[in-house]
């Protein structure tokens, strides 16, 4: 066997062709828990920790220094006191990279002329000249002027979504998509609560990104639930979570080579642009992409699919499907019920190497009931069996 062949007949290879059997159902109680886990740790951390929100939403003044071995994070907190600037919600902090290296301080808005002695205090504590030094300025109003036009806008966003979800597949699908991107904003917020990570526009431009691809990746699983679920439904022999599972399973590849594309150039803007190149407008950006592309991806599976699956269960149409299976299970003492040959080339999987492609198990009495109809016909008195008729040389 050549290693092309073997990968091929490993799990790998089924991976690869969308022919694994995974019971992604059957473990939604362990994705939930995690996901309610993790909301339940981010909601404390707001609560006690609260966001460090950036200088554009709090306002105030703010001066990046150049750091030296004379000028350090205490050498700025000393300048604040000998001008009566309380260091008390004070932001001080040494922002080095590959170019740059300087001391960023953030104060409460404060009168000009403090600011102008201020600046003079840092320039000849670090001793450069007053140019050198980055001064701005945000009034705490345009802060929240801000924050209203976000909330406002992602308002109209998920109002937007929700109707398109609707009218594209069904309204359960948009309660759980956007279940699932409610979600994967929580973690990441949750991250930038207990991490300390500052939120700039940058972030939030991140948080609406992350918000778009959580939709893009529950779309593209809801699109293959829809078609799997379109050819099989007509059969009446699979309830509404079994085809879940064979859509999740035929789309998973997907799924795992969009995040990966994805990731990718997160890594490298990460990498490249924050650290060796010391972008730091980068790094508060990407780290909020990298961690929404991972949480998007797990949310997809286990949060929206979960959701969709269990209020479909709950469907007339698919609850009475399910307790004639689950009757007819009963009755033939069946065991692990897969998709049979011919549902699973209907549902476009190949079936002669698809291991879903099982037919559903019969009870042994089943079988020993039908040797003994076929016993019974062939001994029936008064019926012999019919001859054979010659055939015409």
């Amino acid at each position: 066997m050549s290693r092309g062949d073997h990968i091929a007949s490993t799990g790998l290879g089924r991976l690869f062709r969308g022919q694994t059997a995974v019971d992604f159902y059957g473990k939604r109680r362990i994705g939930l828990i995690v996901a309610i886990v993790v909301i339940v740790v981010t909601l404390l951390s707001l609560f006690t920790r609260g966001l460090n929100l950036g200088l554009d939403f709090e306002g105030g003044d703010a001066w990046d220094v150049p750091a030296s071995e004379t000028f350090t994070t205490d050498d700025a907190a000393d300048v604040l006191e000998e001008n009566g600037v309380s260091t008390t919600g004070a932001r001080i902090q040494r922002r080095s990279g590959e170019t740059t290296d300087v001391v960023t301080i953030q104060i409460e808005e404060v009168s000009r002329d403090v600011a102008l002695d201020l600046t003079n205090g840092f320039a000849e504590r670090a001793g450069v000249d007053a140019e050198d030094i980055s001064f701005s300025f945000t009034s705490s109003t345009w802060g929240g002027e801000i924050t209203e036009k976000a909330v406002r806008a992602l308002v109209i966003f998920l109002i937007i979504v929700s109707i398109f979800i609707s009218i594209r597949f069904e309204y359960r699908m948009a309660v759980a998509a956007l279940a699932a991107m409610v979600h994967d904003v929580i973690v990441v917020v949750g991250v930038y609560s207990v991490f300390g990570f500052e939120v700039t526009p940058a972030t939030v431009i991140a948080f609406l990104t992350i918000m778009g691809y959580s939709l893009y990746d529950t779309i593209v699983v809801f699109d293959k639930v829809r078609e799997v679920g379109g050819r099989l439904t007509v059969t009446g022999r699979y309830t509404y979570t079994e085809m879940m599972n064979l859509s999740l399973n035929q789309v998973l590849m997907r799924s795992i080579n969009t995040s990966i594309t994805s990731v990718l150039p997160v890594l490298s803007m990460l990498v490249i642009g924050s650290f060796f190149l010391g972008a730091l407008t980068l790094q508060e950006f990407a780290i909020a992409l990298l961690i929404g592309i991972l949480v998007g991806t797990y949310s997809s599976i286990f949060v929206a699919s979960s959701l969709v699956a269990w209020m479909k269960e709950h469907e007339e149409e698919h609850r009475l499907v399910a307790e004639k299976i689950a009757a007819r299970n009963d009755a033939t003492d069946a065991g692990t019920r897969r998709v049979v040959d011919e549902d699973v080339a209907l549902a476009g999987i190949p079936a002669k190497r698809s291991p879903l492609a099982t037919r559903p198990a019969r009870g042994q009495a089943a079988q020993r009931s039908d040797r003994a109809d076929r016993t019974q016909q062939s001994a029936r008195p008064g019926q012999p069996p019919k001859p054979r008729k010659k055939k015409k040389r």
